[in-house]
């Protein structure tokens, strides 16, 4: 039975690498990511990795700093996980590049989207650092924006919870969790599963994303199996 999804787009956020450290990198976790990674790579999907850096960084957090400013050190934050994510890989005999959208050619290649999509249909994972390379926009925008470059059949965002909830369901234990939403109810509601800049583009090119729980990591070869978790985003 062939599996729902081809090319994926992996969006990682920095704190699921920090662990329960919440700051840095926890190579256990990491390794324990990376292994489904290498599972659905094995498989045969085609893998594009979007890292987050807020392990490292987070703007809102950085006081009377300028935004503009503020937003490049977060960008070098994405670079550094992209590295780590990128050796544990390796290790695992995964063959792997690193694409960052700032040059920073001793240590990544640049983002070219033609070499992006060519490394895939090679059986390469292909990692992208940087966020989109200009400030004010999320890693969640980048994962939207390379997801439409590539031509990807899916993002899959992995989070901290099970899905998309009408509120929080940390704070609501009456929190009711959706198993497919549209948009432009997530853009209506004003659900925070991703901004509002992610949500549209996502929209407007016909993207779908699965929301999981990167808790487990298992879920990421769920995911791709086509098993019933998390939340299915897409416009009907």
């Amino acid at each position: 039975m062939p599996y729902p999804y081809h090319r994926i787009l992996l969006k990682l956020s920095g704190e699921a690498l920090a662990g329960e450290k919440g700051f840095g990198l926890n190579f256990e976790v990491i390794t324990n990511i990376c292994q489904h990674i290498k599972t659905i790579h094995d498989m045969g999907a085609e893998v594009a990795i979007v890292v987050g850096g807020g392990n490292f960084w987070r703007g809102r957090s950085s006081g009377a700093m300028d935004r503009t400013r503020a937003d490049h050190i977060g960008m070098l934050g994405t670079a550094m996980n992209a590295l780590a994510v990128a050796d544990v890989l390796e290790g695992l005999g995964a063959e792997v590049r690193v694409q960052t959208a700032i040059t920073m050619q001793q240590i990544a290649e640049p983002y070219i989207r033609n070499k992006a999509v060519r490394h895939l249909e090679k059986g390469r994972i292909v990692i992208f650092g940087c966020g989109t390379g200009s400030p004010f926009f999320s890693t969640d925008t980048t994962a939207s924006l390379r997801a439409a470059e590539i031509k990807a059949d899916v993002i899959f965002k992995a989070t901290m919870v099970d899905g998309i909830y009408d509120k929080d369901p940390h704070v609501y234990p009456d929190a009711v969790k959706f198993d497919r939403i549209s948009y432009s109810d997530i853009l209506a509601k004003g659900l925070k599963v991703m901004d509002s800049t992610a949500a549209s583009m996502c929209r407007d090119n016909k993207i779908s994303i699965l929301v999981f729980n990167l808790d487990h990591p298992e879920n990421i070869v769920a995911a791709y199996r086509g098993d019933p978790i998390g939340t299915i985003v897409e416009e009907v």
